[in-house]
């Protein structure tokens, strides 16, 4: 991660958007050593509403959102959930108060079947004896198609994900977040690498999501996409947060200045 050289404090003011705030970070900074990966970075993501979160490679946005999911503990600074000051010391305990993550490399078992991975460690089960139980494989695969279908999507749940194409895998990793019912559903490059056809399945299942109310946050170096999706755009620059933009009021030229120097241009 690059050190920070610039005013990093920057917050979400400008555009701060409608909705009572569902996440509140306060100042988060994060140092692996000498190294600053973030640094007083402050913002808010609202009930319901898409954020993305863009910048170069080093900005420091995976890392804020590795705070968020309990990945990374903040070296300081507070992080307030529905205006509650919360502290999360691994993933778990994220889940637990419902923030799940869809990570970029999707963890998915090829050799597995779409129920089987969107269950796994969680089956069904029809008859416990003891610490052994019985997974229930009718309500697995009826589960997986409900969620499946809930998603808007028709994949057989017993297909193999192997001969999955890749905005179908994209969409299983989803599937498999979605069945811990969480609040706020964060997206690590969710359609990098995917052909245009895999893109529009994913973006088309993120705007059902949204539209059933579902809070989502998405890292993304794809500026049509974000333009496309996201109510609010959050840039981040040498670890610090330099602005927060309203898609619809804001050209993706500034954004594009924003994450090339951190600077609006002519300023």
């Amino acid at each position: 991660m690059a050190t920070t050289d610039t005013d990093p404090g920057a917050t979400d003011d400008a555009a701060d958007g409608t909705g009572d705030v569902k996440v509140r970070m306060d100042a988060i900074t994060k140092h692996f050593g000498r190294v600053v990966a973030t640094e007083d970075v402050s913002l808010t993501i609202r009930d319901g509403e898409i954020f993305a979160l863009v910048g170069d490679n080093g900005a420091g946005k995976s890392t804020l959102m590795n705070v968020l999911s309990g990945v990374y503990r903040p070296t300081s600074g507070q992080l307030y959930y529905e205006d509650r000051p919360v502290s999360f010391a691994n993933p778990s305990d994220a889940r637990e108060r419902g923030i799940e993550t869809v990570y970029q490399d999707l963890e998915l078992m090829d050799d597995l079947d779409v129920a089987t991975n969107v269950f796994m460690h969680r089956f069904p089960t029809r008859l416990s004896v003891g610490p052994l139980s019985l997974i229930d494989w009718d309500r697995t695969y009826e589960r997986a198609a409900q969620v499946l279908d809930d998603l808007g999507q028709e994949i057989d749940p017993k297909t193999e994900v192997a001969f999955l194409s890749g905005g179908q895998r994209q969409l299983v990793a989803i599937a498999r977040a979605i069945t811990f019912d969480p609040e706020v559903l964060i997206l690590d490059e969710p359609t990098s690498a995917l052909s245009f056809a895999g893109s529009e399945l994913v973006h088309e299942t993120m705007e059902r999501l949204s539209e059933e109310g579902h809070t989502q946050v998405i890292i993304s170096h794809d500026i049509a996409e974000v333009f496309r999706l996201a109510d609010r755009i959050g840039v981040m620059y040498r670890g610090g947060l330099v602005d927060v933009v309203d898609p619809a009021t804001t050209a993706r030229d500034t954004v594009e200045s924003l994450i090339r120097t951190g600077a609006r241009d002519g300023v």
